[in-house]
């Protein structure tokens, strides 16, 4: 993008952003290289990284003063007391908010199947010095019913501060997803879910497996502004972040996938 990331078409809102990145090797220096001290950071926690790349990579982001959020995969940790040692070091950092995740390791770790009871232990442990981010999908999950995520949902949002959208390319359905939630009774501020500038074939696979199709086949029907998306050797969000500023502006902000990508950004502090 050649804009400040959140930067958008003359007299609309900019809306606070955020950047997710998976901590492989070398991405604290892409970051520190490519993103301003003050920028709002996710990482996220992969089964074949384990949390404690997540946790290394958060620590030494919050050093150069990045305001990080490291995701805290339930299935991934080991025992209430390594989750203690992982709030401690949060705190410690001055690091004020956790993402919360069943996680999509095979087998858990630990006692922590799902998110629900990582949350509650993260609440104890932090005695409320930590928000906590958790988890909206606005077009379903492929193992988990419609019915069980709202259950889940509910059952989290008394002790959750916040709800990040999987990815999505329609900004109908985050804006239909969020009526949803409202209508439940769930009234979490909502970040919407939005794939940085990424290969357009790295993300159409990404998507499709994660359970996105709709939406790619939504934004691939509207003639011009699909061909606009999608054609090309890369996707730009652009058109989508000013669309849920219109549609939808009640969201908390957008939360970029970069996957690693980071030469298209230069986010504004949230």
């Amino acid at each position: 993008m050649a804009a400040d990331l959140g930067e958008l078409k003359a007299g609309q809102e900019v809306l606070p952003s955020r950047v997710e990145i998976i901590p492989t090797s070398g991405i604290v220096a892409a970051v520190v290289a490519q993103l301003p001290a003050g920028a709002m950071v996710t990482v996220t926690c992969l089964p074949h990284h384990g949390i404690e790349r997540t946790m290394a990579a958060s620590l030494e982001l919050a050093g150069h003063g990045y305001r990080v959020v490291p995701h805290l995969a339930a299935r991934s940790i080991g025992s209430r007391e390594q989750l203690a040692s992982i709030v401690r070091d949060c705190i410690a950092a001055g690091i004020v908010e956790v993402f919360a995740i069943g996680g999509d390791k095979a087998q858990t770790a630990g006692p922590y199947e799902s998110s629900e009871a990582l949350i509650r232990d993260i609440a104890d442990l932090g005695g409320g010095t930590l928000r906590i981010g958790v988890a909206g999908y606005p077009e379903g999950h492929p193992a988990i019913s419609e019915q069980q995520l709202l259950d889940s949902l509910r059952a989290k949002a008394e002790l959750a501060d916040c709800i990040v959208t999987q990815m999505c390319f329609s900004a109908e359905l985050i804006d239909s997803y969020v009526a949803m939630l409202r209508h439940e009774g769930i009234m979490l501020p909502v970040w919407a879910g939005v794939a940085g500038s990424v290969p357009r074939t790295k993300l159409i696979s990404l998507a499709t497996k994660i359970g996105v199709g709709s939406s790619l086949r939504f934004i691939s029907g509207k003639g011009a502004l699909g061909l606009r998306l999608l054609g090309g050797g890369r996707y730009n969000p652009d058109d989508l972040v000013s669309e849920l500023t219109v549609l939808t502006p009640s969201l908390a902000g957008i939360h970029h996938y970069s996957f690693n990508n980071l030469d298209s950004f230069a986010p504004l502090p949230a």
